[in-house]
């Protein structure tokens, strides 16, 4: 059978251990139609030495400044030649060598969007499980009311469709970027599976204020202000509702 290319993204600045995880598992992916791209952004550590020692196995890469790490996505972008692309970036790792092979096993007519969980590690390595917001059963872009209901790492979008970064958010862009793809997809596929670990401590985490101030702007954007109030609301309630119940044990 034939299997759609999947491009591969990784964008990396001065994590050389971080990307060689990533490297390392995209490399042990048992999968014939993987295009491997790094953009890094002019690192003064070690990374261009680990992009030498797994040359053989990216197909494209480049080491320049950029504007962030959203104008870095956007050049991977402009680099794949895949029928999907998916962000797996420095410190990211795919979680199964066989999970991509089996999305596309048995697929008669690919999908516009294939999503999937994500396993959550900690600096130290620590396995703390999935994320804690649910993953819809059935995602449409609408889903997002309820916020970032998918890690971006564990979304593979079929590159016809897929939009380019607004560089003017420097923490959120992946917020609109997924809803966008999301609203151009026609067909969504909830594959079931874990797709990625993901490690804590990135850009949104450390900056965690401006990260919210953003995607209040992006959902007000597309949801319109009382809804995207209303919604922020509903967050407010989901992360206090497991310190009540809590506290009603102990009762």
């Amino acid at each position: 059978m034939k299997y759609p290319k999947i491009s591969v993204i990784t964008v990396a600045y001065n994590a050389a251990d971080a990307l060689r995880r990533t490297l390392e598992s995209v490399v042990r992916a048992d999968y014939p139609a993987l295009e491997t791209i790094v953009i890094d952004g002019a690192s003064t550590d070690d990374t261009p030495a680990v992009l030498r020692e797994f040359a053989s196995a990216v197909a494209y890469s480049v080491s320049e400044p950029d504007d962030g790490i959203y104008d870095a996505m956007n050049k991977g972008l402009k680099a794949a030649t895949g029928d999907y692309v998916w962000f797996v970036n420095a410190g990211d790792t795919i979680y199964d060598s066989e999970v991509v092979r089996f999305i596309f096993e048995d697929e008669q007519e690919w999908a516009d969007v294939y999503y999937g969980e994500t396993l959550i590690r900690s600096e130290e390595g620590k396995v703390m499980g999935l994320r804690k917001k649910r993953l819809p059963a059935r995602m449409t872009w609408k889903s997002f009311f309820r916020g970032m209901v998918v890690c971006h790492q564990s979304i593979l979008v079929r590159r016809e469709i897929a939009p380019f970064y607004d560089t003017g958010y420097r923490y959120a862009a992946d917020v609109e970027w997924v809803l966008l793809a999301l609203k151009r997809a026609r067909t969504i596929v909830n594959t079931r599976c874990v797709l990625t670990e993901f490690v804590e401590g990135g850009a949104s985490d450390r900056h965690r204020k401006e990260a919210l101030k953003e995607r209040f702007r992006i959902m007000r954007k597309y949801f319109g202000l009382l809804p995207t109030v209303a919604a922020h609301g509903l967050f407010v309630l989901d992360a206090f509702r497991p310190r009540y119940r809590k506290l009603r044990r102990r009762k």
